[in-house]
């Protein structure tokens, strides 16, 4: 119970709400009693009247009220509905904000450790089925309770011990039904709410591996799967079901035993007339009407197992701490950007041996830097330390004679154009794609950017409006990489951190693309991860990396005479050439 409490805090924003929602929950149900008790006593009544009743019954008061009670019930459902329902949405809008304030925060590292379904299922349906807190077993009980108390006070008024006789039935059930059904419903709600996590992720795994399933013969297999999981999650929700129908059951046959026992008591008399005629059929109805408030009781906490269950996937992400933090405010952006890096030692979270080990590397302002080495040495991690998706173990890192963490995140961003190995390709259209990078840019300089990359024929048909769908589906990888650089000449950034931005693409297009950087980072700061060849002579510098340490460094021609790695991976080209 207690991984509800911070949720239950935040629902102090919408208390006005939840509670006029409450209020009119229990002004509907008293009306409803009301409506059915009056009707009742009023027929009945009537009826004992006969035709002599013509000149001595009143029948207009009882009428009007009849009709009062239904106006009020019909009104107060309406209105109950409506706030109650504006609540929850609110209460939801504040708790996905609330959820996905927590995960903006997060490093690569602390996301990495969910599945992309995984964290969506917890950011919506998790989410979503905490809004049964309020509707399911906040609103039922606390409108039960009230109830209870009102239709007892008021029956005390015709016989006290009749009313304490219903009001105890009402409020045993009340205690006593909740906690036994929500024993019944957990294992089922906390199996559920897992289940369904399993079947959403495992069916966006087989929409998006569609190509590879068919192509290794194993659709079948893994459709298999699939199903074995939505029969056993059909199993949970037809078993959540009957529970649902027992616990309407048990208040269907208590509230007959009631009835007939109250039927029997009043029988003797009621407030010490022996012929309370009509007054018994107002105590029937009146018990009858008052298990209207008691039927979602049981079901209520039948479905706390489910909410506990999301609440405490949701909490496992609201939980985590960021691995890096930004201050408020920092140095400020300069147009040059000049790197010193210090015995920069790094080792991912559970893994044994570090990814970098001492490496120290100083660049100066408008220096063009290549980090060549085998995959795996740790020159995309060098990169994502630079952009702090992480933090390093050890050693120093300062941009331009400052700490890399005293910068505040805009302005970090500001002075950093990155363009990543994988690059994503958001919904949208192609110009809102670009923008990304430059939210000011015009028209103008977005159709010059993909005209720069080869990109123009994007052009053709719709122009910058030409949407591009989900990753970009309609974009072979070399035009996704390509979209990538158009970004990176759209950001004006001192810093460019580029991994592997030629990856792709054909010997021309890659020519053609790294004359393009060399000339657009003229003045700037360059770092560019690769693990071909191709161009290298034109950098400043270029290290060579192997086994997360920088073991050479120094321009194409000095390095060529050295036998080192460097040297040898040249040779190795040329007598695979010949």
């Amino acid at each position: 119970m207690r991984v509800l409490l911070p949720f239950l805090a935040l629902y102090r924003r919408h208390t006005f709400l939840i509670l006029l929602g409450i209020v009119l929950a229990i002004v509907t149900l008293l009306a409803s009693i009301g409506l059915l008790a009056l009707s009742g006593w009023f027929l009945a009544a009537s009826s004992l009247a006969g035709l002599a009743g013509l000149y001595t019954f009143n029948y207009m008061l009882p009428a009007a009220g009849v009709r009062g009670a239904a106006i009020f019930r019909t009104a107060g459902r309406y209105a109950e509905r409506v706030v109650s329902h504006d609540a929850t949405f609110r209460v939801l809008s504040h708790l996905r904000v609330f959820t996905f304030r927590k995960i903006l925060p997060l490093s690569p590292g602390g996301i990495a450790r969910f599945r992309q379904a995984e964290l969506l299922n917890r950011l919506v349906a998790d989410v979503d089925t905490l809004d049964h807190l309020y509707l399911r077993v906040i609103s039922p009980m606390v409108s039960a309770a009230v109830v209870i108390v009102v239709v007892t006070f008021g029956l005390s008024w015709l016989d006290v011990p009749l009313a304490l006789t219903l009001g105890g039935i009402l409020l045993l059930l009340l205690l006593a039904v909740p906690p036994i059904f929500y024993r019944a419903g957990k294992p089922i709600g906390e199996e559920l709410t897992l289940l369904r996590s399993q079947y959403r992720t495992d069916l966006t795994a087989w929409l998006q591996g569609q190509a590879e399933l068919v192509v290794f013969g194993a659709l079948d297999g893994f459709r298999n799967k699939l199903s074995a999981t939505e029969q056993r999650w059909q199993s949970r929700q037809w078993q959540q079901a009957s529970l649902g129908g027992i616990a309407q059951a048990l208040m269907i046959l208590a509230s007959g035993l009631t009835v007939t026992l109250l039927m029997w008591l009043a029988a003797a008399g009621i407030g010490g007339d022996t012929q309370p005629g009509a007054l018994i059929a107002l105590f029937a109805f009146a018990a009858l009407a008052s298990f209207e408030a008691m039927m979602p009781v049981a079901a209520a906490f039948q479905h706390l197992g489910q909410v506990i269950a999301s609440a405490t996937r949701v909490k496992q992400i609201i939980d985590q701490q960021p691995e890096v933090t930004f201050p408020a405010s920092g140095p400020a952006s300069q147009p040059g950007a000049e790197l010193q890096l210090s015995k920069v030692s790094f080792t991912y979270p559970d893994q044994p041996l570090p990814v970098l080990n001492n490496v120290t590397l100083n660049i100066a302002a408008g220096e063009h830097i290549a980090l060549l080495g085998r995959t795996g040495c740790g020159k995309s991690t060098l990169l994502q330390l630079l952009t702090r998706a992480w933090n390093a173990d050890s050693g120093q890192i300062l941009l331009n004679d400052q700490p890399l963490a005293s910068y505040d995140e805009a302005t970090l961003r500001a002075m950093t154009t990155v363009v990543s190995q994988r690059v994503h390709i958001f919904s949208s259209t192609l110009r809102e794609n670009l923008r990304i990078a430059a939210p000011a840019a015009s028209d103008e300089d977005l159709n010059l950017a993909l005209q720069q990359v080869g990109l123009d024929k994007l052009l053709e048909n719709e122009g910058l409006n030409a949407w591009l769908g989900e990753g970009g589906r309609q974009l072979s990888g070399g035009e996704q990489r390509r979209l990538g650089i158009a970004r990176a000449l759209l950001h004006q950034a001192p810093l460019l951190l580029l991994d592997e931005p030629t990856e792709g693409l054909d010997a021309e297009t890659e020519q053609q693309i790294l004359a393009l950087l060399r000339q657009h980072c003229r003045g700037k700061t360059l770092i560019l991860v690769t693990h071909r060849l191709y161009g290298l002579e034109h950098f400043d510098r270029i290290c060579v990396m192997d086994g997360g340490s920088i073991v050479e460094q120094g321009s194409h021609a000095a390095l060529m005479r050295q036998p080192g790695r460097y040297a040898q991976f040249r040779q190795r080209i040329s007598n695979v050439s010949l």
